[in-house]
């Protein structure tokens, strides 16, 4: 697999920590604002819900997650 990408791969070489270069870090961000933060569930039922609610919300909207994570859906 890798012979056949010669040419196209590109190896990025990222420092140890860099959570502005990760998208996921990016979702986490947004979701510990709207969710989590400050927030003390009475159970995790409470938690899943809440987590659930946040997602639908996102996936919803056009581009949802993805314009968290400053990508653009094809």
């Amino acid at each position: 697999m890798l012979r056949g990408a010669a040419g196209r791969l590109v190896l990025l070489y990222l420092p140890t920590y860099s959570p502005w270069l990760n998208p996921i870090e990016m979702l986490w961000r947004q979701f510990r604002r709207e969710v989590t933060h400050c927030e003390l569930f009475a159970s995790i039922d409470a938690l899943v819900e809440a987590t659930r609610a946040f997602f639908d919300r996102y996936n919803r909207k056009p581009g949802g997650g993805c314009s968290i994570i400053g990508a653009h859906p094809t």
